[in-house]
This record gives structure tokens, sequence and C-alpha cells, in this order.
């Protein structure tokens, strides 16, 4: 046999208020029934987030932090979630040694490579450029450096995606309608 109870709360009320601006005025309390009836929530927020995700990871003057390392290691990110790695790597050769740059992530005690670049070969004056469009996910603990060798030069940004629970963070300045 089927219940139905009313709601009595404030903040479910004002979210449904808010949600579905046309039912402000219409003055009933909220019901809930012990019948199961299947819903289909065709809304933004049930794929995860306000914006495709293409968008959501754009740049934004609020939501970067830009670097520049050059012949040395840099920590980029010690706070945990998802984070988007946009930037380049140029490196010249003034000898027979092979230059370049990597990333890695470290847990405080071992770090891993997640991504390099260096020269093929050991002719001198040998220059080259490479962009690099990384995601990241970092646990508490870890952290995400970048080396630029000698003659290497890393520059870039960072931004964070997501929180360490996998909650989209969209740009900094939006505002969803």
């Amino acid at each position: 046999m089927a219940q139905i109870r009313d709601i009595t709360s404030e903040a479910l009320q004002s979210v449904f208020r808010r949600l579905l601006p046309s039912q402000a005025g219409f003055g009933e309390d909220l019901q809930a029934t012990n019948v199961i009836t299947p819903v289909i929530d065709l809304t933004a927020s049930a794929e995860g987030s306000q914006l495709p995700f293409s968008l959501q990871t754009a740049q934004a003057h609020g939501s970067n932090t830009a670097f520049d390392v050059e012949n040395t290691t840099s920590t980029l990110v010690s706070t945990t979630g998802f984070y988007s790695i946009i930037g380049a790597i140029t490196s010249r050769s003034q000898s027979s040694t092979k230059h370049g740059g990597f990333f890695s992530i470290t847990d405080g005690s071992t770090s891993k490579i997640i991504w390099e670049a260096k020269q093929l070969t050991l002719n001198a004056d040998l220059m080259y450029a490479l962009s690099y469009n990384l995601f990241v996910f970092l646990r508490a603990g870890d952290s995400l450096t970048a080396t630029a060798t000698l003659h290497g030069i890393m520059t870039g940004s960072t931004r964070q995606v997501a929180d360490i629970n996998g909650n989209l963070v969209n740009p900094s300045g939006f505002t969803a309608q």
C-alpha cells in the first residue's frame, strides 16, 4: 500500500525553488512516497558538471599557476586532486651531452617519471621545442615536479580540474546560469 509523507525541509525547498524557478510560488510542501518511481535525470549536474569537459578545463586568469623551470627541479603542485598541465619544453645542446626535461610524481620517498623529453642525438647546437598537455592525479602526500636539465627550459601552467573526490572545478570566474 502506497504511503505519502510530507517533507518539511527548508534546505530541500530552497533547492527546489532554485532549480525550478517557475514552481517557486507553488506553495505546497514536498512529499515522499514509498512507491519506487524510475527517474531519468537529464540535467547537466547529472553528468557531473555544468560545462562540457572540454570547456570545464579551459584556462582562466584566476585558475592557472604559471611555471618556468630552467636547469633545476621545481615542485609545481603538492595539493590533492586532478590537474591539467600545459606548456612547452625547449632545449639546446651546447656539447655532446643530451639535454631535456621531465615531469615526476613523488610520494615523498620515490619518484616516477610520467612524461619526458630528451634529445636523441649528441650533435652540438641542436635545438628542439615540444609542447605538452597532460592530466595528473595527486593523492595525499604526492607532489608534481618538473625538472629541466642544463640548457632545457620547461614553461607552462597548472590548473586544478577536479578535487580528490572527482568533483569538477570550474574555471575561475565562471558562474552557471
